[in-house]
C-alpha cells in the first residue's frame, strides 16, 4: 500500500493526521501527484459532499495601509501602483451586494485595507452591513483589520456571520513576511471574533518563498484555530512590492499543496482565493479534484478576477453544485 492510500484510509476512517505523518506527502512527485489529487477528492466527498460554497468580495477602502506585508500592493511601505479610494461608498457597495446575490454568491464580504478599522470607518461599516441585510438574503462576512471582541460584537449584531483575518503563512516565516505586527496579533483577533460567536474565515499566501515544509507547518497551524473557512492565496507577484520577482510555484506543486490542505483539514471549506488564475493557469478545474470546495467569485481587491459565468460553468463542468 503506497503512502497516499495507507493515509487516505485512515483520514476516511475519520482520523486525523499527525504532522509527520502528512509530512510524507510532500515527497510525493511526478505521476503520483495525479493519485494524491484523486485521494484528496474522495476525502473532499466524503466529508463536504459536491456542494461548492461561493463568496464575493467588495472593497469599502483600498490602499494606505500602515502594515508592511511583503505581498500586498496597499502598503504606504512599498511602491505598487494602485487606483485608491480610501473612502466607504454605502450605494455603491450595497448595490454590489445585491447583484453578487443575483449572480450565485452565497456569501458577501466587505474588506478594508489598514491595521484595523478608525472609529468613524466603523459605525459606517455598521451601517452598510444593517441596509446589506435588509436588502439580499446573502450571508455576510467581513474583512477589517484587527479588531477587538466588542467590535466583532457589534458586527455579529448586523448579521455578519463569518470574519475574514488570515495568519498570512506559518509562525515560523511570518517575520520575513511582515514586521509592522506578529503572528501573535492575528491570533488575538481571530480568538476575539470567536468569542463573539462568528464562525472564522483564516487561510494565508502560498508560494511566497517558504519552505514546503512551513506551508505544512501553516495548515497545522490553521486547523489547531478551528476555523471554518480556509482561503487559499497564491502569490500574484505585483510590481513595486518586496515579492514582485518571487517565482511562483507550479500549477502542480500548487494542486499538491491543496491536496495535502484537504488531507490535513479534511472537513473544513477550502477556498479558492487570489492568484488562482495566473497561479493555476489552464489547471484551475483540477482543484475542484485537489479538494477546494469553496472559491471566491468575481473581483478581487486590486486584479480582476474571471468572469462568473465561467467560474459557474467550470463548476457545474466538474460535477459539482453550488
Amino acid at each position: 500500500m503506497s503512502v497516499i492510500e495507507e493515509l487516505s484510509t485512515k483520514v476516511l476512517r475519520g482520523e486525523l493526521l499527525c504532522f509527520e505523518e502528512a509530512k510524507e506527502l510532500l515527497a510525493v512527485e511526478g505521476d503520483d501527484i495525479y493519485e494524491l489529487l484523486v485521494a484528496a477528492n474522495r476525502i473532499r466527498k466524503k466529508f463536504t459532499g459536491n456542494k461548492v460554497e461561493l463568496c464575493s468580495i467588495a472593497a469599502g477602502k483600498v490602499g494606505g495601509c500602515s502594515e508592511d506585508c511583503a505581498f500586498c500592493a496597499q502598503s504606504v511601505h512599498h511602491k505598487a501602483v494602485i487606483k485608491e479610494n480610501s473612502s466607504l461608498n454605502r450605494a455603491e457597495i450595497v448595490a454590489k451586494a445585491v447583484e453578487m446575490e443575483n449572480k450565485g454568491a452565497h456569501r458577501f464580504s466587505l474588506v478594508n485595507s489598514g491595521y484595523g478599522p478608525s472609529a468613524e470607518e466603523f459605525a459606517e461599516i455598521l451601517n452598510i452591513f444593517a441596509e446589506i441585510r435588509s436588502k439580499t438574503k446573502i450571508k455576510l462576512c467581513a474583512s477589517l483589520g484587527v479588531i477587538n471582541q466588542q467590535m466583532a460584537r457589534r458586527l455579529a449584531g448586523v448579521g455578519v456571520t463569518m470574519y475574514h483575518h488570515n495568519v498570512e503563512t506559518s509562525r515560523s516565516f511570518f517575520p520575513k513576511i511582515c514586521t509592522t505586527h506578529s503572528y501573535e496579533d492575528r491570533l488575538r483577533t481571530i480568538e476575539a471574533v470567536k468569542k463573539a460567536g462568528m464562525k472564522v474565515c483564516c487561510g494565508g499566501v502560498i508560494s511566497m518563498g517558504e519552505t514546503a515544509e512551513q506551508r505544512l507547518e501553516m495548515a497545522f497551524e490553521i486547523r489547531s484555530l478551528d476555523v471554518h473557512s480556509v482561503p487559499v492565496n497564491i502569490l500574484n507577484p505585483i510590481r513595486g512590492t518586496p515579492l514582485a520577482n518571487q517565482v511562483v510555484l507550479s500549477p502542480l506543486e500548487i494542486l499538491k499543496t491543496i491536496a495535502i490542505f484537504r488531507f490535513v483539514m479534511p472537513a473544513k471549506l477550502i477556498r479558492f482565493a487570489g492568484g488562482r488564475i495566473p497561479g493555476l493557469r489552464d489547471l484551475q478545474a483540477m482543484g475542484f479534484m485537489a479538494g477546494i470546495n469553496a472559491s471566491i467569485i468575481g473581483d478581487y481587491l486590486t486584479t480582476y478576477g474571471r468572469s462568473i459565468t465561467q467560474d459557474l460553468r467550470m463548476i457545474k463542468d466538474m460535477g459539482l453544485e453550488y
